[in-house]
């Protein structure tokens, strides 16, 4: 069966998300990342990102859960009192995991020159097992709100 990689943000799961656990059967509604979202790095190499929000996409996509990984990262003011912090290149790492969190950590501190720093969890990098032949492109199913039965979002 083919797998696709999922990223899971922190806030998704922290506002309207429920646990999950590996070889769970899930259902999600699921945004394909463009190339330039690719490029970015942000969603740490995954092809979709869970969507819980808004009106895109009207479709859930069902898959069974092989993996999890935990994603961290470190942030960083560029100059003192910007009170923007931006990420540390470099810093990411994964943490596998059997179940999904609920909550996320956000550790800050203050660097020797003075600087901001944060050790953040941005959110979970999923594995997931799709039904049909690879290759193919997102499997969707009838569309439906959030927390209908069946919905594992």
């Amino acid at each position: 069966m083919p797998t696709m990689r999922v990223f899971y943000e922190d806030w998704q799961m922290e506002c309207c998300g429920r646990p999950f656990s590996v070889g769970d059967e899930i259902c999600w509604r699921l945004a394909e990342l463009d190339e330039e979202q690719l490029r970015e790095g942000r969603y740490h190499g995954a092809r979709a990102c869970v969507e819980n929000h808004g009106d895109v996409p009207r479709h859930k996509t069902m898959g069974r859960v092989r993996s999890i990984d935990v994603v961290h990262q470190d942030y960083a003011e560029k100059q003192q009192g910007s009170h923007t912090l931006e990420p540390v290149p470099g810093t990411v790492s994964l943490e596998p995991v059997g179940t999904c969190p609920k909550w996320f950590r956000y550790d800050e501190s203050e660097a020797d020159n003075g600087l901001r720093r944060a050790r953040r969890t941005d959110g979970v990098l999923v594995t997931l097992e799709l039904p049909g032949s690879p290759g193919t492109s997102l499997p969707e199913l009838p569309g439906g709100a959030p927390g209908e039965p069946g919905d594992r979002s």
